[in-house]
């Protein structure tokens, strides 16, 4: 399936570029067994006009018939590649930045390619008092996650590292999610597969999806 690009994109984001847009699909939480619980996704990936994605997820358990019953939770935070901050970036806090970002062409960003791919990082935030930093790499429509460190206040629950891989598979977006609470190795923790709803504009968030 072709990938579409904004026109527009900041440059550093193109290779993050196919999974801008609204997500929405069902899943299973561990192992994905017979008797595992259901859950239903909404994840919005949005280009903010700056070099990184926003991301939010939301989900809700569901029974085998995906009939949501409560929420289950709640991500937010940013994607983008990893590379060394400049000073034409925007920030921190509410700095400006330079009018022109500091990768300007496909030249410039296919410096960073490494053999493996682009290496790119991720935050993502909880609800409990937890946030996550992730590291990892992107090479076409693969992505794999680990987490670098973790922030947790002294309230939230037990929680050491996770890994996550996503991949664009005849156009679902497939991912993977597996946690370690610090008593056990990483155990496999949700996994879903979500079909492109909507698109999203620079500015604009995504509209809330009905479950069919």
């Amino acid at each position: 399936m072709a990938i579409e690009i904004p026109t527009d994109l900041t440059p550093e984001l193109v290779p993050l570029s196919w999974l801008i847009g609204v997500w929405e699909g069902s899943g299973k939480l561990g192992e994905g067994e017979a008797d595992d619980e259901h859950f239903w996704q909404q994840v919005t990936f949005r280009d903010t006009g700056l070099p990184y994605l926003e991301y939010r997820s939301e989900s809700w358990l569901t029974d085998a018939e995906g009939t949501r019953l409560r929420p289950l939770a709640v991500e937010s935070g940013f994607w983008s590649l990893d590379r060394k901050q400049e000073a034409a970036d925007p920030g921190p806090g509410m700095t400006p930045g330079d009018p022109f970002p500091v990768l300007r062409s496909a030249d410039d960003v296919e410096r960073l390619r490494t053999e493996d791919g682009f290496k790119i990082q991720a935050s993502i935030n909880h609800p409990g008092g937890l946030s996550e930093l992730y590291y990892g790499v992107i090479n076409g429509p693969r992505i794999q996650l680990a987490t670098e460190a973790l922030l947790r206040s002294e309230n939230s629950k037990p929680y050491a590292s996770s890994t996550r891989i996503y991949g664009l598979v005849g156009g679902d977006l497939f991912w993977r999610w597996d946690v370690s609470q610090g008593d056990s190795d990483l155990k496999a923790h949700a996994s879903a597969a979500l079909k492109r709803v909507g698109q999203t504009e620079p500015g604009q968030a995504g509209e809330d999806g009905n479950q069919e």
